[in-house]
């Protein structure tokens, strides 16, 4: 198989080579020679990866491709899609992870042998981490096993595969290949206490025909896939009225010979690169690389809240996410401080489902990979057609898909998980509520991410008034607006128990900490400190089942009081108000502002003095670019991915002034930081800003749209070079405009030719301009927080009017 199967876009070369796309498109008019298009469109034209490098290495403008770049292109360029890509690649890095020297044997030999013995290979390895596909009963052998076997991803089956197919209460991990024993199943369905009928009756619920997406990154996609399920993880025979059978089917499929022989190139990359890096880091990045460059079709939970909501739930043994997405949730329970649970990793016991097939299988890969777990991952409409009705898990934790009127409604009347009520049409979040507490042991907790709506909804009143009489429902938190998507609303964490004995006086905490982390930037929070007032609320609450009362951020509520017409459990609406407008507090603020007018003051600009000797429209110019080239400084821009709890210097936060306040995608992908005396410039929105760094920020990662610029001590004075890129007129020449936006082109602002010296006067003047800047913006918070807690001691009485 030739590499001149993987394709690349004008971007793509783009980035290969280190230079914009005009650069390319430049090339394309210039050069005869440049490779044709072998595909795309004609606006958007693909071209062979292997022809683009060989040119590239020709014309001296590519001494090597990156063997990150070359993978992430082989991956994107792949005929069948990114996604079946990445469970191909997946599965053979779990192959190099848990048998290394067998695959040094497979990668010498030729493209077309190695995708003929992959999958028997493949199959030793996926078999016993995420069960092993066969009927109970029949003995198959590994060749026979393959035979049905295709990428999950690409949701293809054979007529006789498994459809809406679940194991009775008790069975774990086996499962069955339908296609090897010729059995069809696809009528079957199941019943709330896991018998199987061939016929729907009341209180069954069928697999869907066209199934949902959902998961906890909320992924909303339109998988064509039917509904398979892997299972829970013991073999047991349960038989029903009709049927003496179990079958089951796998997230995770052996990939047949023929699928594989398109992706050789790319596994020979990734083989390569986790020799490199590493086999679970390879895969990260590529994953969140993925998941980085098609942010409109995955919605995904923050790592920070996954480890918020795993650290709500507690040590845990088994964890089900029910609507697993890319397995947020579930990879972050192992990082938790559960230490004897952490002490043998393989006693833990992983369950996942979604709708979209691709998610499943990289979820399952992605968590084979990070540890030795039993890991069980299903595809399926959870609320349809549940892989796991035996399950009884430790911790549940999810993130439901919100506001879905086709979760089901009229199929599951007379479910038995309805132990609380059943939900309205509108109240699809409640069916994921009583999901989770009906897959719970006794006594076992569940967390799950909440539209603020499903608190206070009239349809849901008598539902929520059930969850607090019998104990069920623990705490309601909210969270500050940008916690998770949709990032314009505060979510709620709901804490719930499966209660094993009703509680002699039933209390519910009720918690806001939309003041506790402060907003340090767009979409950025302190997750540090949020994280700190959850569990600084909700810990003591957990031992002694009540909480002293802090006011305005956590009350410990008697259910008997929110047991009203509305059972509305809006957080904000049962505490009582912050002492915010108190004397002495707002007496400390105001006199925080009196020095800081002062110090406005001191720092005004002198009046400004005329020109001396030249005028500066006659000085010599150079430009950016010009310096980059010659040396004189060094051109960075910002990043895609890094370390999970680095801090991210934002465009926002240049423009703001602030602290780093943002976060990016988790990755091994090596990070730009930033160092004093660096200076930071934002590429978009049009303002004329630039930031020097100051040891404060200095080791903070650079984030997307700004560009940095490292000057030679020797030759260029960083308060110099920030304060001319500031300049309205520089600014305007080197900015290009689109009907949305508008853009800086950083290369062609211009500078001065001045000596060192002379640099270093004007850098003096402006180092002294940016200190009256941050002491005007910091008499403006102050300001802006003396008012607004004198309206709100005025209001609430803390404060008299004279």
């Amino acid at each position: 198989m030739q590499d001149n199967a993987t394709e690349v876009t004008a971007a793509g070369i783009a980035r290969l080579a280190g230079v914009g796309r005009a650069a390319v498109s430049n090339w394309r008019r210039r050069h005869a020679d440049f490779p044709k298009p072998v595909g795309g469109t004609e606006t958007s034209p693909a071209f062979a990866l292997a022809e683009v490098e060989s040119w590239l290495r020709h014309q001296g403008k590519l001494a090597e491709v990156p063997l990150r770049e070359r993978v992430w292109q082989q991956l994107v360029g792949h005929p069948e899609g990114p996604a079946t890509a990445l469970v191909h690649a997946g599965c053979v890095l779990l192959l190099i992870h848990d048998r290394p020297t067998v695959w040094l044997e497979l990668g010498a030999v030729s493209d077309e042998r190695l995708a003929a013995r992959l999958p028997a290979t493949l199959e030793q390895v996926i078999a016993p981490r995420f069960g092993v596909a066969r009927k109970r009963g029949v003995h198959t052998s590994p060749a026979a096993r393959a035979v049905h076997t295709a990428s999950a991803v690409q949701g293809i089956h054979s007529p006789t595969d498994v459809r809406g197919v679940h194991t009775p209460p008790g069975a774990r991990a086996e499962s069955t290949v339908n296609e090897a024993v010729g059995v069809n199943t696809s009528e079957t369905v199941n019943t709330p206490t896991g018998v199987h009928a061939s016929h729907p009756a009341p209180g069954v619920h069928t697999a869907p025909t066209t199934p949902r997406v959902h998961s906890s990154a909320s992924v909303h996609t339109n998988p064509a896939a039917p509904a398979v399920h892997s299972p829970p993880a013991t073999p047991s025979v349960h038989t029903g009225p009709t049927t003496a059978s179990v079958y089951t089917h796998p997230a995770v499929h052996t990939p047949t010979g023929p699928a594989l022989l398109p992706s050789v190139p790319l596994l020979r990359g990734v083989a390569e690169l986790a020799a490199e890096m590493g086999a679970r880091q390879a895969y990260e990045f590529l994953v969140g690389r993925h998941l980085d460059a098609n942010p409109r079709q995955y919605t995904l939970t923050p790592a920070e809240l996954a480890r918020l909501m795993g650290d709500l739930a507690g040590p845990a043994r088994t964890v089900l996410d029910p609507a697993c997405g890319t397995g947020a949730l579930l990879r972050a329970v192992p990082v938790r401080g559960a230490r004897e649970v952490e002490r043998d990793d393989s006693e833990r016991e992983l369950y996942g489902q979604d709708s979209a097939p691709e998610l499943a299988a990289l979820t399952a890969l992605r968590l084979a990979l990070q540890g030795r777990s039993v890991v069980r991952t299903a595809v399926g409409d959870t609320l349809r057609s549940d892989a796991y009705p035996g399950l009884r898990a430790d911790v549940v934790l999810c993130h439901p898909p919100f506001n879905e009127r086709n979760w089901g409604h009229d199929e599951l009347a007379y479910d038995a998980r309805w132990e609380y009520g059943f939900p309205a049409r509108n109240e699809s979040e409640l069916a994921w509520v009583q999901h989770a507490l009906a897959r719970l042991r006794d006594g076992g907790t569940a967390v799950l991410l909440m539209p603020p709506a499903a608190a206070s909804r009239r349809s849901g009143r008598r539902i929520r008034a059930d969850l607090l009489r019998r104990g069920a429902l623990r705490a309601v938190i909210a969270l500050p607006v940008g916690a998770a998507p949709p990032y314009n609303i505060p979510l709620h964490l709901w804490v719930l128990r499966r209660p094993d004995k009703a509680p002699a006086q039933p209390e519910v905490l009720l918690a806001d900490t939309g003041s506790a982390a402060e907003h340090t930037g767009r979409g950025g929070l302190d997750w540090e400190a949020l994280s700190t007032a959850v569990l600084d609320a909700w810990r003591p609450f957990e031992r002694a089942g009540t909480a002293v009362e802090r006011p305005g951020v956590a009350r410990s509520v008697p259910v008997i009081e929110l047991l009203d017409d509305d059972v509305d459990l809006a957080p904000a609406r049962h505490l009582p108000p912050p002492a915010a407008g108190d004397g002495e507090h707002l007496s400390d603020v105001r006199e925080r502002l009196g020095e800081t007018l002062r110090l406005t003051a001191d720092l005004t600009p002198p009046a400004p003095a005329g020109p001396t000797d030249e005028q500066p429209g006659r000085w010599p110019l150079i430009t950016i670019g010009e310096l980059a080239r010659g040396g004189a400084l060094v051109m960075r821009t910002g990043g895609n991915g890094g370390h999970a709890r680095v801090p991210v210097l934002t465009d926002h936060d240049v423009l703001a002034g602030t602290a780093p306040s943002g976060s990016l995608p988790e990755s091994d992908e090596e990070a730009v930081r930033v160092e004093a005396g660096d200076v930071v410039v934002p590429v978009l929105g049009g303002g004329s800003v630039a930031r020097v760094v100051d040891e404060v920020t200095a080791g903070a990662v650079l984030g997307r749209s700004l560009v940095l610029l490292r000057p030679d001590p020797a030759a260029l004075d960083p308060w110099f070079l920030a304060g001319f890129l500031r300049g309205t007129a520089n600014n305007r020449q080197a900015s290009s405009y689109a009907s949305t936006a508008t853009r800086l082109d950083v290369r062609r602002l211009q500078l001065p030719r001045l000596p060192l010296d002379e640099q270093r006067r004007y850098g003096a003047r402006f180092r002294a301009l940016a200190e009256f800047e941050e002491a005007l913006r910091q008499a403006g918070r102050l300001g802006g927080q003396l008012v607004r807690g004198m309206y709100d001691g005025l209001t609430d009485g803390t404060v008299a009017p004279d």
